[in-house]
């Protein structure tokens, strides 16, 4: 019985890559309570398999007492003296306590929980080679699909790619080889769980990594990344040796560094942009090829608003808002951006002139001189030309028109008294 059982051990040593010592140490701990049933109640019971033999032992610690009342807990001092010579009373000692034909119970008792134990050391293996793996990107097939989850063959092991870490417009198929960013790995109740994801905004930051060589050895560092999985990402890159371009090194020669970072993300948009201190020019890099004019900056709320020319809006919102979304999320700044009111051209920068020259004046308000300007009086000389009846008639003027004519009056004295002296 024990050359059969030693066969199986053999087998399932072969067939797992387990080692031999590691499947009999789970083994012996699983004979234990077959010992238990065959002695009774025992100190400290354990069991042994011979490697080579299959052979079968069981020990106990025994207490070593004058008088023994109970020989499955005690033992004579003459009677442990035999195995340890210095054995005292009041001390303990290890005695082998195998019951009669316990390697056929055992053996049997062994194979019936063999699978189970197999399945618990394979767990541990995998997490003892996964724990430490997090945030790497490891290669493997799709193997078949649990309710919108991703089951991948690793290879020895099984993965799960949660529905949450795929890639929206990414189509899997059974078979298909592809790489996966190691997310986590969780030691759960019924064994650890390796988790993967393409949709990782680290997944690209790791393939940047090991695309660009400058990154890897640290001359290049990545200030920030922000992604919409199948979409764009924006990676902002600062280099620390003011010879190396960063955005131009991680483009590489015709883009080729670049093409292939895109190729394993399906061709999803990737915006490099050159990280600055300076939060203005930050935020214009990110919003390139948008053109911005102007800033408001409120640097303890980290918010900016950005204006730009009506026909540069669209362009720098992006389409449904993705460009300045992933721009906020880069630069972790809340980002507002607006069209300027456009400058007024013909008829209405006329009237826009003539009421803030009025508005200059003393004596007349900004309200006043658009009403004077909207009733057509557009200059001071028109103004002086004007009869008072006319201006009194105005709706809003009325009783204002003789303050406003000796105000008129008196600025074209001020002025004409400015022009000769240069």
């Amino acid at each position: 019985m024990n050359a059969e059982f030693m066969a199986v051990i053999d087998y399932w040593v072969r067939e797992k890559g387990i080692e031999k010592a590691t499947l009999l140490s789970a083994v012996e701990d699983c004979l234990v309570g077959a010992a238990k049933k065959a002695l009774g109640p025992a100190r400290d019971l354990r069991c042994e398999i011979n490697p080579k033999t299959g052979e079968i032992k069981a020990f106990a610690k025994l207490l070593v007492v004058e008088k023994v009342e109970d020989i499955r807990s005690q033992i004579s001092l003459s009677e442990a003296r035999m195995s340890v010579p210095e054995a005292q009373f009041g001390v303990e000692v290890e005695k082998e306590v195998t019951p009669h034909d316990f390697g056929r119970i055992a053996a049997q008792h062994a194979k019936q929980n063999l699978i189970q134990l197999i399945r618990r050391i394979e767990k541990s293996k995998i997490y003892a080679e996964f724990k430490d793996r997090t945030g790497d990107i490891v290669d493997g097939v799709i193997s078949r699909f649990e309710k919108g989850d991703v089951v991948v063959d690793l290879g020895k092991y099984e993965a799960l790619m949660p529905s949450r870490e795929r890639v929206p417009n990414e189509n899997y198929e059974t078979g298909e080889r592809l790489h996966f960013y190691v997310k986590s790995v969780e030691n759960r109740q019924n064994g650890p769980e390796i988790i993967l994801s393409r949709a990782d905004a680290a997944f690209v930051l790791r393939l940047f990594e090991i695309e660009i060589s400058e990154i890897k050895d640290g001359t290049i560092e990545v200030k920030g990344i922000a992604r919409e999985p199948g979409v764009r990402t924006k990676i902002a890159v600062y280099s620390k040796d003011t010879k190396v371009d960063p955005v131009g090194a991680c483009v590489g020669i015709r883009g080729q560094r670049v093409k292939n970072i895109v190729r394993e993300l399906n061709n999803e948009k990737i915006d490099i942009i050159k990280y600055d201190d300076d939060i203005t020019r930050y935020v214009s890099n990110a919003l390139a090829p948008a053109k911005l004019k102007s800033y408001e900056v409120i640097a303890d709320q980290k918010y900016i608003h950005v204006w730009t020319s009506e026909d540069q809006l669209s362009l720098a919102i992006g389409k449904r808002g993705q460009n300045a979304r992933l721009t906020s999320q880069l630069t972790g700044w809340r980002v507002d951006i607006d069209a300027e009111e456009p400058e007024p051209t013909g008829f209405d920068a006329l009237v826009a002139n003539a009421i803030s020259d009025f508005a200059k004046i003393p004596s007349i308000t900004e309200g006043q001189a658009e009403l004077l300007v909207r009733s057509g009086f557009t200059s001071v000389n028109a103004l002086l030309q004007a009869d008072l009846a006319d201006l009194e008639a105005i709706e809003g003027i009325g009783d204002s028109a003789e303050d406003i004519v000796k105000a008129v009056r008196q600025e074209s004295e001020r002025t004409s008294i400015n022009d000769e002296k240069k």
